[in-house]
């Protein structure tokens, strides 16, 4: 994530958790590969009083697995021969004093929202960029996501020349509903706001 996007995570995140805000509910990410945008988030969540939960199996999305363009062999676990991100993102979260205000789940982000009963009021997006899972978090998210609370989805672009598809389709498919209005992105990430229950 780069800076410039990183910041307007954390500043989209801090205003929707105000208390002007009045949006009940911790921070929920889908995707959290090895911690960095996690920390935007609990830099807002300390502001806030509020917690930030992560959801992600820690096995890298399709792009990250052996033959593919982000294969990194140095995360591979030696004992299982997967891709393990687990202990980097415990690192990142513990090397930046974190480890009270993020909660880190392990599993399939469809696992956890299954059982999942709390309201959300900032939840941001960025797991595996296929279709198929990209439509899968956003049904199986969104309907926790409070009325008045922030969907944040990252990697978004238009033209296709600039990057995959499937996050800029999710977050159509989200805004066509009509239970969304826009507010200002920057660059990939995109940010709507929650102004009708929906499913």
């Amino acid at each position: 994530m780069p800076p410039d996007e990183g910041t307007a995570l954390y500043r989209a995140a801090l205003a929707a958790t105000s208390p002007e805000q009045g949006v009940p509910g911790p921070l929920l990410e889908v995707g959290s590969w090895m911690g960095k945008s996690a920390l935007y988030l609990a830099a807002a969540a300390v502001r806030n009083g509020r917690q930030v939960v992560t959801v992600d199996h820690h096995r890298g999305s399709e792009e990250h697995q052996p033959g593919w363009e982000y294969h990194d062999p140095s995360l591979v676990d030696e004992a299982t021969g997967r891709i393990d991100t687990l202990p980097a993102f415990r690192r990142t979260i513990a090397g930046a004093g974190a480890e009270d205000v993020v909660v880190a789940v392990v599993a399939a982000g469809q696992t956890l929202a299954a059982i999942w009963g709390t309201p959300l009021a900032f939840l941001f997006v960025d797991g595996s960029h296929t279709d198929e899972s990209a439509q899968r978090d956003l049904r199986c998210w969104a309907p926790h996501l409070a009325v008045g609370g922030t969907l944040a989805v990252h990697d978004v672009f238009p033209d296709p020349a600039d990057g995959g598809q499937a996050p800029y389709r999710m977050y159509r498919a989200a805004l066509d509903t009509g239970d969304y209005e826009e507010l200002p992105g920057t660059n990939s990430l995109r940010l709507l706001r929650r102004v009708r229950p929906g499913t």
